[in-house]
């Protein structure tokens, strides 16, 4: 079997495979085929070589050898540069190195050691000898590399996993109709600006938006039409919030809400009514309702600057009963909650 047929392949087998992936680097053939010999039969075993010191690196890192038996004494380069040069390859890091050497020599074993050598045979050890020790390194590895595919499935699990987890968060936080906030999320952010406002002594604003008649606008053009219209009303208090901070939800029904941090009662106002003249300009029809004959909506606005001679649940039921005053005062209007 020639050099190249060998190490070609190699490529079709995962790194993690259950085999002993053997390189021998060698440039005397007489010991290549003695180490073939020895390794010959042994059906969990794979043999590759390459006797041209210069291309051993390059063959280490696309074969991935679960041990390497490595030659000190080489005419084109030296043993233990190569060896070094393993360890510097991230592919060839912890990939077991045992030095063939032709003198037992504590010297040399030891620099092979400094070096980044893992074990050191004279060439050649018996053939019992030589495949424990190859087994034995490719043992080690493998069960490392198993490890580290294992802990980094484990990783990759996880992160899916917190990635569900947070979509969940997130498909839990809107309303499935109109794709804003709900109630749920208008509670948890109305609670963090109610604290945040106390710490950083800013106003916080609340608007109640209610659309008028609209259980006339449901009954009359069909449950397709209302939703399209809950969707269009979403839409629109969306679009009319500039920061990022500020919140749309839906906070019941036909009835929707707007946190406005840091925003007085001014600010409020101007944004409440665009929110309803624009819905107005949209001219839903809603022929026949008591509120006219195009969708509109009744708004609430308070403002409160949070301390702890209020409460947030004040906030909201001022906000609320703005919205009434607005609704019992004709509808289609805005109405200031009172100091």
């Amino acid at each position: 079997m020639s050099e190249i047929s060998q190490v070609s392949t190699a490529r079709e087998s995962p790194v993690t495979h259950l085999k002993v992936r053997v390189l021998l680097v060698d440039d005397q053939l007489i010991i290549v085929e003695a180490v073939r010999r020895m390794l010959d039969g042994q059906p969990d075993i794979e043999f590759h070589y390459v006797s041209n010191g210069a291309a051993a690196l390059e063959t280490a890192v696309m074969m991935k050898p679960t041990v390497i038996l490595q030659d000190l004494v080489m005419p084109d380069v030296d043993g233990f540069a190569l060896i070094q040069a393993y360890r510097e390859q991230e592919a060839l890091a912890s990939v077991p190195v045992i030095v063939l050497s032709a003198r037992e020599d504590p010297k040399l074993k030891a620099h092979s050691f400094a070096v980044g050598a893992n074990d050191y045979v004279v060439k050649l050890p018996d053939r019992i000898e030589l495949l424990a020790r190859v087994r034995y390194h490719s043992s080690g590895h493998i069960s490392r590399l198993q490890r580290d595919e294992a802990f980094q499935f484990l990783r990759e699990s996880q992160q899916r996993l917190a990635d569900a987890n947070i979509e969940l968060q997130k498909l839990a936080a809107l309303d499935g109709l109109t794709g804003i906030a709900n109630r749920r999320r208008f509670n948890e952010v109305l609670d963090l600006e109610w604290q945040r406002g106390r710490r950083e002594k800013t106003p916080l604003s609340l608007v109640m938006c209610d659309i008028d008649c609209f259980k006339h606008h449901n009954d009359t053009f069909g449950h397709q039409a209302g939703d399209m219209c809950l969707k269009k009303t979403a839409a629109i208090l969306t679009g009319h919030l500039k920061r990022p901070a500020d919140l749309a939800a839906r906070y019941g029904g036909e009835e929707f809400a707007l946190v406005l941090p840091d925003t007085g009662a001014k600010g409020a106002m101007h944004i409440a009514e665009a929110c309803r003249s624009h819905l107005e300009a949209l001219a839903i029809d809603n022929s026949g309702s008591a509120s006219g004959d195009v969708v509109t909506m009744s708004v609430g606005v308070a403002t409160v600057l949070p301390s702890a001679e209020n409460s947030m649940e004040e906030l909201v039921a001022r906000a609320d009963r703005a919205l009434y005053a607005a609704k019992s005062g004709g509808r289609n209007k805005i109405f200031l909650a009172p100091d």
